[in-house]
């Protein structure tokens, strides 16, 4: 359906779509799987992170100001690419006001960024939709944001991307509630995460961040093992 208009970036097919942002989306379909999960006191990101016996570590869940991390599904070039990008425009926030970049603010512009890849000679939108964990500190309140290829961006309080993210939906669905707390966010979003690994969970192929009150920051492996060791 509309292969031949797939060659260009800015021209609709028929029926309205910019293939090259279908086929970006396709990439992060593909991609690991990651969750995101708004609890009463904070935000929970959790992923797949394949490990191997023959490369090093490749962190997936990074962080952007003290207050504000990140997660993706799909290719990861283009996340590190938007990474220092976020990097850059939190640090030019903080000099210029002398304060933290709202969450809100920052993924405003992060979306524009990723907005301005479709539309721009020479260049093919990101292959990656990211998931934004922050804290509002004016408000006291968790905040969770989806940023897409397209750019558009969302609000959410619990969702999936990557592989079988419409059966994590349907089972966060069912799961989630207003009233969960840090550690029961922990235990849900694992347990949706499960729904789409092929093999074992273990604390060497999951990755799992929190953001606070008090800032944002990955669980360790031995933390990690005694979260799965619950399930």
């Amino acid at each position: 359906m509309g292969d031949h208009y797939g060659f260009s970036l800015t021209t609709f097919s028929p029926s309205g779509k910019l293939m090259q942002i279908e086929y970006a989306l396709n990439a992060v379909k593909n991609g690991q799987p990651s969750v995101g999960l708004r609890a009463k006191d904070g935000v929970v990101l959790a992923t797949e992170n394949k490990s191997s016996l023959l490369h090093e570590d490749e962190i997936k869940i990074e962080k952007v100001s003290e207050h504000v991390g990140v997660i993706y599904s799909g290719m990861g070039p283009d996340f590190r690419l938007l990474v220092k990008r976020a990097r850059k425009i939190a640090s030019q926030y903080e000099l210029m006001y002398g304060e933290e970049i709202p969450t809100t603010e920052l993924v405003a512009r992060l979306a524009a960024v990723m907005q301005e890849y479709t539309q721009s000679g020479g260049v093919r939108p990101f292959g990656v939709s990211l998931l934004i964990a922050g804290w509002d500190l004016v408000k006291k309140r968790p905040l969770l944001f989806q940023s897409d290829p397209s750019g558009a961006f969302f609000a959410w309080k619990a969702t999936a991307l990557g592989k079988n993210d419409t059966n994590a939906k349907t089972f966060l669905e069912k799961r989630y509630n207003d009233g969960l707390e840090l550690d029961d966010g922990i235990h849900t979003a694992l347990l949706t995460l499960r729904e789409s690994f092929d093999v074992g969970m273990t604390d060497e192929n999951v990755e799992i961040a929190v953001c606070t009150e008090s800032g944002f920051r990955r669980l360790s492996r031995q933390q990690i093992k005694d979260h799965l060791s619950a399930l």
